[in-house]
């Protein structure tokens, strides 16, 4: 996962060490097909054949299952010859060499047209780069509506420890999963969503590098330093494990089209009157003017507008505090897009905005009741499949639930909304 054991006196012997200790490893970070395919998940829907860019493949275990699997066709880039010929060989031997092209190049700079790919993909890699230098250079590599996935090192605590600090500072210092999803949305992407990879994940990269380093040469130059790296990191694990690990990230470039922001006060006319114009009547209008006044309703920096380009209100989304079993969750409604504006995807641009912003306010579950057709796109699912009911009679495919955080359990029983939507 990261060459920790480079030496001033020989890099060269270094660097080839490191490499030779991690040749034959089916991967080269934490990771597992179960969390390629939850990655895969993530991204929403594909062309029949998306094109992927698998950005520091290694010997490229997850370009075979997004060829295998997803059917599409992977360009594999990486800048050690030996795993591309590892690749090359695996394809051929299922059946893959068509659907695979290895390329040997920089990650750092992909050599590719702009727009070239429907998925970017890099597990258990970015690091080689770095989290905001790669998602500011691959960006341009994705067509419209294309989606990058990426694995990164994150802290799990507010408060690393001095040994576990000791080591990742030095060479890559970690940012929490919220933190990293904060810059992903300073950068110009939404968040599509995240999670924290399992420990079986580590177990599938350390098993392996352990038994190579218990097998090495250690009087090859470089080796000692390699084999003394990659036990030091594992042996952190072991001892420091509940304070860092490995996140997934599926993210997807803002639509240029529309400015999205909180709502200002000197907004509050004009979004009365897209939701009055959107429901064609005054109640939804009233309705957010109720919540405004509840505060134990209202959250504040969760009630969103989309700009039009002349500058005028084109849509407005507004989130609000609910209850699921008693635990605090979020009620997605109204939405309304300004009839002038409607199907051109500012809807959509002030729905992914609003759930960013709930999700770096620390909101773990968001519920809405809408059109089943139009809100999974954002990734809700039907509520009930969490155990989430509402109080009122409503279509179980109609309530829908979003979770934004999967780290503790998603709770379930009765939805109460606030007392201004009268249910």
């Amino acid at each position: 996962m990261s060459d920790h054991a480079s030496s001033p006196h020989d890099p060269s012997a270094s660097h080839e060490a490191f490499f030779a200790l991690h040749h034959g490893l089916p991967r080269q970070g934490p990771g597992s097909d179960a969390t390629t395919r939850r990655l895969l998940s993530l991204a929403g829907t594909l062309p029949e054949r998306p094109r992927v860019l698998d950005l520091g493949c290694g010997p490229g275990r997850s370009a075979l299952l997004l060829a295998a699997e997803a059917g599409a066709e992977v360009t594999a880039v990486d800048t050690h010859e030996p795993f591309l010929d590892e690749l090359r060989a695996a394809a051929a031997a299922r059946g893959l060499a068509g659907r695979i092209r290895p390329v040997r190049a920089d990650m750092a700079a992909p050599p590719f047209p702009d727009g070239s790919f429907d998925l970017v993909w890099a597990e258990s890699s970015v690091f080689v780069v770095g989290f905001d230098r790669a998602l500011a250079a691959w960006r341009r590599l994705l067509a419209p509506g294309g989606t990058l996935v990426l694995t990164e090192c994150v802290w799990t605590t507010g408060e690393p420890g001095p040994q576990a600090r000791a080591f990742w500072d030095p060479h890559y210092p970690l940012r929490t999963v919220t933190a990293n999803a904060a810059a992903a949305v300073a950068a110009g992407y939404h968040v599509l969503g995240t999670f924290l990879q399992p420990e079986t994940d580590w177990d599938e990269y350390y098993g392996p590098l352990a038994a190579h380093a218990d097998a090495a040469d250690t009087t090859r130059p470089g080796m000692a330093a390699a084999v003394a790296g990659a036990r030091a990191e594992i042996a952190l694990r072991r001892e420091h494990g509940g304070e860092y690990g490995y996140a997934g990230f599926a993210l997807r470039p803002a639509d240029p089209r529309w400015t999205v922001r909180p709502e200002r006060p000197g907004d509050r006319a004009a979004v009365r009157g897209v939701v009055t114009a959107a429901f064609g009547r005054e109640a939804e209008a009233g309705l957010v003017d109720a919540l405004r006044a509840d505060p134990g309703a209202w959250l504040p920096g969760l009630s969103y507008v989309a700009e039009a380009p002349d500058g005028t209100v084109a849509a407005h989304a507004l989130i609000t505090r609910c209850r699921v079993g008693g635990e605090p969750a979020a009620a997605l409604a109204p939405v309304s897009v300004a009839p002038e504006h409607q199907r051109s995807g500012a809807g959509q641009a002030v729905v992914r905005a609003i759930l960013d912003a709930a999700r770096l306010a620390g909101e773990r579950l968001v519920l809405v009741l809408g059109h089943p057709e139009y809100y999974p796109r954002f990734g809700f699912v039907r509520a009930s499949a969490y155990g989430i009911r509402p109080g009122f009679e409503v279509p179980d495919e109609a309530m829908m639930a979003l979770v934004l955080d999967a780290s503790a359990p998603v709770p379930g029983g009765a939805l109460v909304y606030p007392a201004a939507f009268g249910v």
